[in-house]
């Protein structure tokens, strides 16, 4: 599958949609997600052009994983969820409604989040 260029988050790094920038650098960029599902729920975004998880650590070089990565880190502690916990997630494809085909992580915390996020199968 090749890399849709037209994705939301590909717009919003290429400055044709506005989003409420909470860190940015030379790797990554985050904002809070449009429909929180925490208290605390921030996406961080590379700015490379990568699909999902495994594009991204098959294809980056090792400074945007580390750079990637560090920001993901960094933007928790910035959001004040370090100390108390918080979850990462990462949707990768149609099954687990990935609904963005640009990699992302999601941060979430602010309150207690519970065990899991759905019932045992």
């Amino acid at each position: 599958m090749a890399y849709d260029d037209n994705n939301i988050f590909a717009k919003i790094l290429r400055g044709e949609i506005p989003c409420a920038t909470l860190y940015e650098d030379e790797h990554a960029l985050a904002f809070p997600d449009i429909r929180p599902q925490a208290p605390v729920h921030v996406l961080v975004i590379p700015k490379g052009r990568y699909e999902s998880a495994a594009d991204f650590n098959a294809k980056a070089s090792p400074a945007e994983l580390a750079g990637f990565y560090r920001a993901v880190a960094l933007v928790a502690r910035q959001a004040g969820v370090e100390e108390h916990g918080y979850r990462l997630i990462c949707n990768a494809g149609p099954d687990a409604h990935q609904e963005v085909p640009h990699f992302h992580v999601h941060i979430l915390g602010g309150h207690k989040l519970g065990r899991m996020l759905g019932p045992p199968l």
